[in-house]
């Protein structure tokens, strides 16, 4: 099979319309659903509750500790009771914050030609600092990404247009030069909420009654390297 158009370029020139890349962190740039999943069945047999099957938590994870939780107890539970829960579970979750979380196939080599082609990259996520740093370190990001915003950097978080804008501020780009990569319909409901072009990771964690294709996103991305030809296209 001959080289695509990216390959044969291999990161030589850099699109002209989108100066910098975001990403999501669960479900995008990295497949944290095993330690999460470990997390929550070590938080629910604690309280004597069933643990839950990897499959099933893995399509819950973008949404985060207390839809997890929430997940486990399938009923409603008071205010006080699910953030004391919600406490409990991310005490559990750092403790094996990065045991089975890997990049997810292709993000190697993409940020790997990002840097190549001389386009900046930053994470976005509404996951806390305290867990997202350690994670990005762990995953030898930290000193590679432009720019992080966690879910408590700012005042407010995605679906809230205000993390990717200062993401963008940030790399010294303007939001509409930006795509954002996701998995969930919030991240693209921010990126457009910032002017940015949005890709859904279809990849990551989509729940079965779920269809991408109604998000409204300038692409679907089924491996994250499609994005580096999806790139190409819009220069």
């Amino acid at each position: 099979m001959p080289p695509s158009r990216s390959e044969e370029i291999s990161g030589m020139h850099s699109p002209q319309q989108t100066r910098a890349v975001l990403f999501d962190l669960d479900g995008t740039l990295a497949d944290t659903a095993p330690d999460m999943t470990d997390a929550l069945n070590e938080l629910l047999a604690r309280h004597g509750r069933d643990t839950l099957e990897y499959e099933r938590v893995r399509k819950h994870t973008s949404r985060g500790g207390i839809a997890l939780i929430e997940l486990g107890y399938d009923r409603p539970l008071d205010e006080h009771t699910i953030m004391r829960l919600r406490d409990e579970f991310l005490q559990i979750y750092a403790r094996m914050l990065c045991i089975k979380t890997r990049l997810f196939p292709g993000i190697p080599a993409l940020l790997d030609w990002l840097d190549q082609a001389g386009l900046p990259w930053g994470i976005v996520t509404n996951k806390p600092g305290r867990l997202t740093e350690p994670l990005i370190r762990e995953l030898d990001l930290a000193n590679r990404t432009g720019c992080t915003i966690s879910g408590d950097s700012l005042p407010e978080r995605k679906p809230s247009p205000e993390p990717l804008a200062r993401a963008a501020q940030l790399l010294g780009v303007g939001r509409n030069e930006c795509v954002y990569v996701g998995d969930d319909p919030r991240d693209i409901q921010a990126g457009q909420a910032a002017s940015m072009k949005t890709a859904v990771a279809a990849y990551g964690y989509i729940q079965d009654s779920q269809d991408p294709r109604t998000w409204g996103a300038d692409v679907i991305l089924e491996n994250a390297l499609e994005l580096k030809d999806w790139l190409f296209l819009q220069s």
